[in-house]
This record gives C-alpha cells, sequence and structure tokens, in this order.
C-alpha cells in the first residue's frame, strides 16, 4: 500500500521538503503519486510565471486578458486547490484567510468600465 507522508511545502520557494523549515507556508500528507502531481503542480506555476513575466514587456498588450496571466491564474488555481485539499487544518485555514482561490477566480470584469472592452488578445 502506498502510505501518505508528511510534506512541507512554500510555493514562493518552489520547495518540498519532508522536514520543515522557516520558508514553509503548507503541510499536506500525500502518497507517491500525489507528491508526484504535487511536484507537477509547482514545475507548471514556476513555467508560466516565466512566461507571464517574458510578456510583461511587450508594448500596448492588456494585462488583464493576456494569455500568459490566464495561463498562470488557472495553475495557480489548480495548485492552491491541491495544497488545500491535501493540506493539514492550518494549511487549509490559511488558504481561506488568504482568500487566494475566490480572488483568482472573480476576475471583476463585471465591474463598471469593462462592458465591451476589447479582449486585446
Amino acid at each position: 500500500m502506498n502510505e501518505k507522508r508528511r510534506y512541507y511545502v512554500s510555493v514562493a520557494h518552489n520547495l518540498i521538503q519532508d522536514v520543515p523549515n522557516d520558508s514553509n507556508e503548507f503541510v499536506v500528507s500525500l502518497n507517491d503519486g500525489e507528491l508526484t502531481q504535487l511536484k507537477d503542480l509547482l514545475d507548471e506555476v514556476g513555467g508560466s510565471d516565466k512566461y507571464a513575466f517574458k510578456r510583461t514587456f511587450v508594448p500596448y498588450k492588456s494585462a488583464d486578458h493576456d494569455d500568459a496571466a490566464e495561463e498562470y491564474d488557472e495553475r495557480t488555481i489548480a495548485l492552491y486547490r491541491f495544497l488545500y485539499r491535501y493540506g493539514d487544518e492550518s494549511t487549509r485555514q490559511t488558504i481561506k484567510e488568504m482568500n487566494i482561490i475566490p480572488k483568482i477566480e472573480n476576475s471583476g470584469y463585471d465591474h463598471p468600465g469593462y462592458e465591451g472592452s476589447p479582449l486585446n488578445k
């Protein structure tokens, strides 16, 4: 049977460790397959973050509808959902307090000023 082990995760530093330290933000319990999924999610967020960074220098490109930003948001949502699902109570509480999933999912495009605006893709 594939037993779950406790891991300490830092999204900011793109780290997964089996011992806690000062840079860990989240605690999760994972089996080997779930650990592989987490590694893949962190790699995807890191890769899309680099792509989004490169796109920031393109002049006259609207960032709010940029495909790089959308890609980063989707992968970030998936990562935090994963951490919430496998996290301990402290991890879940931290993610709830961050209010990150609703913020990312709510684009705010229903606010005044966005009506009829072009997508700029």
